[in-house]
């Protein structure tokens, strides 16, 4: 059973290390990918600070299509290229973005987003999409939440199966 534990208060890197200890947790013992991913937004929704949007795209038919998430409803299809989520998942390359109007191509589902981390993966658990979090607040995201947002994501990884 997940019990909220307010993490926010800690430094980022304790704060990370706290949050995928969570996500080990609430993970054990099941392995389904959509279970899984689903849980993975949640709680990434419900503890990270100063966010208005976290789940995942998923690589389908040669774009990107909306996978689990927490927040308000979003775009559907991204093409590869296109976008924060596009072009992180086409260049194979983490996007951290202070300010999403200054990204050429920008894709804004929710208006109040102002800053932007986009996660790619391939083939892992047999998925291949990126984790996209979005921040109302401008500069919220930095190496520190990259850093820590990978090992949340090589935990979520370890406990997940496709089958």
């Amino acid at each position: 059973m997940y019990e909220k534990k307010e993490l926010s208060s800690q430094s980022k890197a304790e704060f990370y290390r706290l949050l995928t200890a969570q996500l080990d947790g609430l993970l054990t013992g099941e392995t389904y990918w959509l279970a899984n991913l689903a849980n993975a937004s949640a709680l990434l929704f419900d503890q990270m600070p100063h966010i208005n949007w976290a789940g995942f795209y998923l690589e389908h038919a040669g774009q990107l299509v909306l996978g689990p998430f927490q927040g308000k409803p979003a775009c559907v299809r991204i093409g590869f290229g296109q976008g924060v989520c596009g072009t992180a998942f086409a260049d194979k390359t983490c996007q951290v973005v202070a300010d999403v109007h200054a990204f050429p191509g920008h894709i804004a589902c929710d208006a109040a987003s102002r800053s932007e981390i986009v996660l790619p993966f391939y083939e892992r658990a047999g998925l291949s999409g990126v984790l996209d979090i979005d921040s109302p607040l401008q500069g919220r995201f930095d190496d520190e939440d990259r850093q820590g947002l990978t090992g949340f994501l090589e935990v979520l990884w370890s406990h997940t199966d496709v089958t």
